[in-house]
């Protein structure tokens, strides 16, 4: 499997390029922005982008989705409680950071439990709302990309429109904490981590 974390859009949000290195079958997961990097990333390397996959519809997830999705074949793929934020900019609250207004519309949802195929990889939808009602984690392997769910040694924010505290720290505990010490935790800011770093130093699992 082919990985590698792209620092995307002004925020610097983690965008992750994935693909299975057999078929050469790829997936970018919240593309932030810096559209031309990944398009480059992924023509550079021989990948057929298959998904862009959303963790959630914030704007310094989305900003580069229309680009990447009018230059390849790729579907759009998103919680379906998360819709509401990616058809309007104001909800999605990239209308208030220094870029353009993002709006787009989803080609599927997802849901809890559903598993996407790409080229011989299965990644594994887990629905661990909190952040935003529709937020995703999703699981590959030994690895779980957790969107603005779970970060090294923190959570994602809960006082957006549609965040709860007790509703994400549920999804970590009983979505994501049951997996074994050693998978690796990949969020959508900072550095990576395990699920047993979190699971013993996290300040908000205690």
């Amino acid at each position: 499997m082919y990985l590698e974390r792209i620092p995307a859009g002004i925020y610097a949000a983690n965008c992750y390029l994935i693909a299975c290195q057999k078929t050469n079958k790829a997936a970018v997961i919240d593309p932030g922005g810096d559209a031309e990097t990944i398009l480059q990333k992924i023509k550079t390397n021989g990948f057929e982008l298959e998904y862009i996959i959303l963790t959630h519809g914030h704007g310094d997830h989305i900003g580069g989705v229309e680009e990447i999705k009018k230059n390849s074949d790729a579907r759009i793929l998103i919680h379906k409680e998360d819709e509401y934020l990616i058809k309007n900019a104001a909800k999605n609250l990239s209308s208030l950071m220094s870029g353009p207004d993002v709006a787009f519309l989803a080609d599927s949802f997802l849901e809890d439990g559903e598993t996407i195929n790409l080229g011989e990889l299965e990644l594994k939808v887990i629905h661990t709302p909190g952040h935003t009602p529709g937020g995703i984690s999703i699981k590959v392997g030994d690895m779980i990309f957790t969107g603005d769910t779970l970060f090294a040694n923190s959570i994602g924010r809960t006082d957006f429109e549609g965040g709860s505290f007790e509703a994400i720290i549920s999804s970590i505990k009983n979505k994501l904490l049951i997996y074994d010490d050693g998978v690796k935790v990949y969020p959508g800011h900072g550095p990576e981590s395990t699920i047993g770093i979190e699971r013993v130093k996290n300040p908000f699992l205690r």
